[in-house]
């Protein structure tokens, strides 16, 4: 039986629109899951007036049980929420940010309610949906919130390279507080269990120091001494296959030529740096995105989530030129994800 997936429009006025239909014109999609899309009939319809090439009709139904899932049929759960008569593509706006967090809320209670196997999310704006009044960070701080998940944590992923935070969408000062054992701990756990869940037997993991040179034996901080490395030993007491703290300067090139499984990085940037520089590539003589890749994957909750790793490019909206690349990665990994469940 294949999976059924559901995945969100993201903000209408971006990108999310133009690489879902790119992705549903591949028959390979619809080889490896039955997917659904969660959005809008007339932004969808906007497009494909343009784009007659692609061939495609749109099922709009009420419940996943009720899709076709076949090639050349969009099967949409359409929750009517944009006018195109008015909505402009590519600007912030209020009924933007609204339709994309509608559309996230939906697919969560489809995924609680087994009526989809997964989610996958296109982008988001995090202004235009605050604009609406849903006060949230982001994907992550929403999915949380509907699912009732006190311990979270975000993966990254780009081939071998799997990165996940102990903090992600805070100051880099309070980054540095709540690298404490207690949440550094979790994040291992974490960590190791997402990788059995991918089917990795006994998963490498690397913890990052926080400190430049894991602090240099406490030249330069304490946070290493007294709060990652303790956390890193309790964890290697449960039988964790871990390593840390070490160098964030030299251990992701070791993750991604395969020394680890997966690293857990202490802040932000720490992990999305090296993960977008592997996977975002572009070309200053086109002045164009060669590639777009990665993943983002919400840890720890009692549905599956995955997404794009990257925003909702309001600039290039509507040119046409956006790759799929990122969201079929998701796609990929959610279907991993959910024959792996149990």
């Amino acid at each position: 039986m294949k999976k059924i997936i559901g995945i969100t429009m993201g903000d209408p006025a971006g990108i999310g629109p133009e690489i879902s239909l790119k992705a549903f014109a591949k028959e390979a999609l619809y080889d490896k899951c039955n997917p659904v899309l969660i959005g809008d009939k007339s932004v969808l319809e906007a497009y494909l007036a343009k784009h007659s090439e692609l061939s495609l009709e749109i099922n709009a139904i009420e419940n996943p049980s009720e899709g076709q899932y076949n090639y050349g049929v969009i099967d949409l759960i359409d929750l009517k929420l944009v006018d195109m008569t008015t909505f402009k593509i590519g600007k912030v706006s209020e009924i933007g940010g609204n339709a994309a967090f509608q559309y996230v809320k939906k697919v969560i209670q489809l995924a609680l309610a087994k009526e989809i196997d997964a989610t996958v999310t296109n982008p988001l704006n995090k202004e235009a949906m605050n604009a609406a009044g849903h006060h949230y960070a982001g994907h992550t701080e929403i999915y949380a919130e509907l699912t009732g998940t006190d311990k979270y944590t975000m993966m990254l992923a780009d081939g071998n390279l799997r990165v996940v935070h102990v903090s992600t969408h805070v100051s880099l000062r309070e980054a540095c507080d709540r690298a404490t054992q207690e949440r550094v701990l979790d994040v291992i756990r974490i960590a190791d269990k997402a990788c059995k869940d991918l089917g990795i037997e006994n998963p490498r993991v690397a913890v990052a120091g926080l400190n430049p040179h894991c602090g240099e034996n406490g030249l330069f901080g304490q946070e290493e001494i007294q709060e990652i490395n303790p956390a890193v030993v309790a964890a290697q007491a449960e039988g964790i296959n871990v390593e840390g703290s070490l160098p964030a300067d030299t251990l992701f090139s070791k993750a991604n030529g395969g020394m680890y499984d997966i690293v857990v990085a202490m802040y932000h940037d720490q992990g999305h740096i090296p993960l977008k520089l592997l996977g975002f590539v572009y070309d200053q003589e086109t002045q164009n995105w060669k590639a777009v890749q990665g993943v983002n994957i919400t840890l720890n909750l009692p549905i599956i989530r995955t997404s794009v790793d990257h925003g909702t490019a309001f600039d290039q909206a509507g040119r046409w030129r956006a790759s799929e690349a990122s969201l079929e990665n998701a796609i990929d990994y959610a279907i991993r994800l959910a024959e792996n469940s149990k």
